[in-house]
């Protein structure tokens, strides 16, 4: 199945280390190009958060944003250093020995002595497993969303292919009919000049016009193409250089058509078929 390159994906969850929220958008590139943001905090993630998307997303220009508000209390604990509290009492007991008017001593104004209360830190590998789920989810749905915009686009390729097909039968099936037409032509344009003509000279001409006229070649490549961009739209693996590609190689035999045409009716297939063809190449630029 084909995939769109434009998509957006976006997870926000509360988990146990505080408020997430991953937003991944994607827009058509040529190559893939991610551009990340993440916390600085969160920095050492970043090599592990562009496999992932490269992991999922093969081309495109995908920006990527991270913003986490941590739980200043989660996961951490609180414990004490005895030994400082105890040289904070010691003090204390010092002054009042002094002289000095220390007053009672307060446990909660020694607990806030810097370095009385420690705080355990955050476990920073369990937290960028966490992030990192989450991205994987934000991937997935970045991936649902690329892959329904892709079939909607694979819808309408076949239709253009089928579009394309239909004209070229029928140019197939009219050409006897403009080659007649070409001899008529040729005919009324003698009668009109009143002057006698060799049948074999006259014959010799509609053959030489034919000749130029000839688009067999032309038609027989665009049925390969249009083969080929069929099976590349059921393809597995990214397909979106190559469809872009041939829509060249149709749009070259289009041309081809219209400089060959001596007939409205050719020069009208002509178009028709560029018209289409650029329908298509539109939205194949958005293609992975």
């Amino acid at each position: 199945m084909i995939a769109s390159m434009t998509a957006f994906g976006r997870i926000e969850e509360t988990t146990e280390f505080g408020h997430v929220v991953w937003d991944i958008r994607s827009v058509n590139h040529r190559y893939l190009d991610i551009n990340l943001r993440l916390p600085e905090e969160m920095r050492m993630l970043e090599n592990s958060v562009r496999q992932k998307i490269a992991g999922t997303i093969k081309r495109g220009k995908v920006d990527c944003t991270l913003r986490f508000d941590a739980d200043a209390g989660a996961h951490t604990g609180i414990s004490l250093n005895r030994n400082l509290a105890k040289k904070v009492i010691e003090a204390a007991h010092s002054l009042g020995e002094s002289g000095a008017d220390a007053g009672a001593l307060n446990p909660i104004e020694i607990m806030r002595w810097p370095g009385v209360i420690e705080r355990e830190p955050v476990d920073i590998d369990a937290v960028g497993t966490t992030l990192l789920a989450l991205l994987d989810k934000a991937l997935l749905r970045v991936k649902d969303t690329r892959e329904t915009e892709g079939e909607k686009i694979q819808q309408m390729i076949n239709g253009r292919c089928q579009e394309v097909a239909a004209i070229i039968a029928r140019l197939q099936s009219d050409l006897p009919a403009i080659i007649e037409a070409l001899r008529d032509k040729l005919n009324a344009r003698i009668a009109e000049l009143a002057i006698e003509v060799d049948p074999d000279r006259l014959e010799q001409e509609v053959v030489l016009q034919a000749q130029k006229m000839d688009v067999a070649e032309e038609l027989d490549r665009l049925e390969a193409h249009i083969a080929e961009v069929r099976r590349a739209l059921d393809a597995a693996n990214p397909v979106g250089r190559r469809l872009d590609f041939l829509m060249q190689e149709m749009n070259r035999e289009a041309n081809t058509l219209g400089s060959k045409s001596a007939d409205i009716k050719m020069t009208n297939t002509s178009v028709d078929l560029k018209v289409l063809i650029e329908q298509m190449r539109e939205q194949i630029q958005n293609i992975e």
